[in-house]
């Protein structure tokens, strides 16, 4: 089940790719741990050529085949064991960094034009978080936010949002 991008425009695009070449030129683009060497070579371009032409599923095709077998995981006692990579793994990366370079991306339109964010279920959950259910239709400050983003790259931000992998969440420009 793929997003709805209410607001994927195209100078929503561009300030999606001006906010990749931010991350890039500081040094700060996320990249997986579980992509292989080839899959961190290519990604930043991946990431553009599905910005600039596609979403979320487009870029998620185009990760397969470029994640390791395995990965290593914590277990409960606190040693590292191999475990065989989730077979979702390409879809999870896509959608989650997709959406924070539209909410970015958002973020800035919000700022230059005087709009508002509102949190909204931009793809369906059969089973949605509760805590993700009480964010929805929340105003989020979008200067915050962006700042958010940037600083906590491929990890939990402080806001919260995008609260998690497979939240759903995104915002809205009102």
């Amino acid at each position: 089940m793929s997003f709805s991008f209410k607001d994927l425009t195209n100078e929503t695009r561009r300030y999606m790719i001006e906010e990749v070449n931010y991350d890039l030129q500081n040094g700060n683009l996320y990249l997986s741990d579980r992509l292989s060497d080839t899959g961190k070579s290519v990604y930043a371009d991946l990431l553009i050529k599905s910005i600039e032409h596609g979403d979320e599923a487009t870029l998620a095709q185009s990760l397969i085949g470029k994640f390791n077998s395995t990965y290593f995981r914590k277990n409960p006692s606190g040693t590292l064991s191999s475990v065989k990579m989730p077979i979702n793994q390409n879809v999870m990366l896509a959608e989650g960094e997709f959406n924070r370079f539209y909410i970015r991306a958002l973020c800035r339109t919000a700022m230059l034009k005087g709009r508002k964010l509102k949190i909204y279920r931009a793809k369906f959950s059969t089973s949605p978080r509760l805590d993700s259910e009480r964010k929805i239709g929340s105003f989020v400050d979008a200067q915050q936010l962006l700042l958010d983003l940037r600083k906590n790259t491929g990890t939990d931000t402080a806001l919260g949002l995008p609260p998690g992998p497979n939240s759903g969440l995104s915002v809205e420009l009102v």
